[in-house]
């Protein structure tokens, strides 16, 4: 199986983005940054996402990212799939805040039950055959809309879905040119075929 170490993120200030990271949403291990050395403009084709367990807690979240220097791109609501919100940090990278319950069981926490990475594909049968090939699970799956890899005990969970249908969750336009600005740390390298760049982890660059 091919197991998802941990994300890194290019940004222009390595520093800075620790920083924001950590206080915003309480992520160590999970992230790891580097210059930025490619522009990129508009959409990067991906989002980033915490699933929490309740409400209070998305709130709890978008609430201190937004103190640390994020920009709301969608304001937490209610939807038929929960509640939850959406925003920008620093970087340029999209963090949406989600949980499929619509109310709370007790007081907010700081915790999140997963972090998922989003990657916004031409062809959803097509990536998924080739993550497929490349060692990955499925474990849910909703025709040509939406597929989601089996996690097992890693840090982050990798899903696909429709490049605009991507952008309009996140609430913004779906052009985008330059590079992703982000890459994979994982336990063999590739690239899929939205341009998706995977690489073997190293040693992280956040102590937990």
């Amino acid at each position: 199986m091919t197991n998802i170490d941990s994300i890194t993120l290019e940004v222009a200030d390595t520093t800075a983005a620790e920083r924001f990271y950590s206080a915003a949403f309480g992520l160590t291990t999970q992230l790891r940054f580097r210059t930025a050395e490619s522009p990129s403009t508009g959409f990067r084709g991906y989002t980033l996402s915490l699933t929490v367990q309740q409400p209070a807690d998305v709130d709890s979240l978008l609430g201190t990212a937004v103190e640390a220097g994020a920009t709301t791109l969608k304001p937490a609501t209610k939807s038929m799939w929960g509640y939850g919100g959406v925003v920008q940090a620093p970087d340029g990278a999209i963090w949406k805040v989600a949980t499929s319950a619509k109310k709370n069981t007790g007081p907010a926490t700081r915790a999140f039950d997963a972090v998922v990475l989003l990657l916004g594909v031409k062809d959803i049968a097509a990536s998924k055959k080739f993550y497929t090939e490349h060692g990955l699970t499925v474990g849910k799956a909703f025709g040509r809309m939406y597929v989601e890899f089996d996690a097992g005990s890693n840090p982050v969970k990798l899903a696909l879905y429709r490049h605009k249908a991507l952008a309009k969750d996140a609430g913004v336009a779906p052009e985008g040119t330059g590079a992703h600005r982000i890459a994979v740390n994982a336990t063999a390298p590739f690239t899929d075929p939205d341009g998706f760049a995977w690489e073997v982890a190293a040693t992280r660059s956040l102590d937990a």
